[in-house]
């Protein structure tokens, strides 16, 4: 994806980042509170069904007007399935975990997406040689696993379960990620993102369909229905269309730096609302992990910039 010109600040970028940390920041929340009301299958069709009706007129309008290309209908199946697996683990692990351990887990994709993009982009692969990308790497690593081994409940098979579906959810994000970047350079994000969530509630649909018990939202109280509408629309239908929006304007640099901060209001809220509580020594490794994450997007921008001095 090519980045524009810099500018000081970007109004429409930076209001885009803040909202969009804003949704991500209250969507976890939403999600351990419906576990108590529906499975993971469920809740998952349920969420990912409204955002794709959110979504659904303006895909219609894009049709009817011409901008929409019959391309997108084929490129948007790669990041699709990604995104319905992530999604599957991504619920699921907060039936055994809490919000913000499970944010702090998934921010570990830093190091996957470092991965993928060594390999898949050419521009990036001088990384390899880069100490700050190295070093940033480690820290992340020692983060997640000083942030896993210092879980009061370490080792139970609840929370080892809720940890490997946390990590999984990482690994997808980051595919999901790396084939979003490839998929859709010079896509309209509201045009992709309405495509790739079609496919993906057609997808939590077949899975809720075999696992799940959709009977059970015959009985959702208003409530939950209530989550589950402003989850669905403020942690899925805008956030992603409004994360992707900003690196268009601005790269994925600055983005990618904000979002670091969203395990800080995630465990605000949780502690508020769930009361979830994370030891000192969690809290001293998450700090590690996001620092080190901080350090080798902070290394990729350096790349970036030694890229266009050329």
């Amino acid at each position: 994806m090519d980045t524009p010109p810099q500018r000081k600040i970007d109004p429409a970028a930076t209001t885009a980042i803040l909202v969009a940390m804003a949704c991500w920041a209250g969507a976890p929340i939403f999600i351990k509170l419906l576990t108590t009301e529906v499975d993971s299958w469920t809740q998952n069709v349920l969420r990912y069904g409204t955002a794709c009706l959110f979504w659904l007129p303006f895909l219609f309008y894009s049709m009817w007007t011409g901008r929409f290309q019959r391309r997108i209908w084929w490129l948007a199946l790669l990041p699709s399935v990604p995104n319905i697996i992530l999604q599957a683990f991504w619920a699921a692990a907060f039936y055994h975990v809490d919000p913000a351990f499970m944010d702090l887990m998934v921010k570990s994709s830093v190091i996957w997406i470092a991965a993928f993009s060594l390999f898949f982009f050419e521009q990036e692969r001088t990384l390899i040689r880069s100490k700050r990308f190295w070093s940033g790497m480690l820290l992340s690593g020692v983060g997640v696993t000083g942030v896993i081994f210092y879980h009061p409940e370490f080792k139970t098979p609840d929370t080892m379960i809720g940890t490997w579906m946390a990590l999984s959810a990482a690994f997808g994000w980051a595919i999901y990620a790396i084939t979003v970047k490839i998929t859709f350079k010079n896509i309209d994000s509201r045009v992709g993102f309405s495509v790739i969530s079609l496919y993906t509630t057609l997808g939590l649909a077949g899975l809720a369909w075999m696992f799940g018990d959709m009977s059970t939202t015959l009985t959702l109280s208003v409530k939950a229905w209530i989550w589950t509408i402003v989850s669905a629309i403020t942690g899925i239908a805008l956030s992603h269309v409004l994360y992707y929006s900003a690196i268009k304007r601005i790269g994925a640099t600055i983005p990618s730096l904000s979002l670091l901060a969203t395990p800080v209001f995630v465990y605000t809220l949780s502690n508020l609302f769930l009361g979830e509580r994370l030891s000192l020594q969690q809290g001293l490794f998450g700090l590690i992990l996001l620092f080190g994450a901080g350090v080798s997007i902070w290394a990729q921008q350096h790349l970036g910039k030694a890229h266009s001095k050329r």
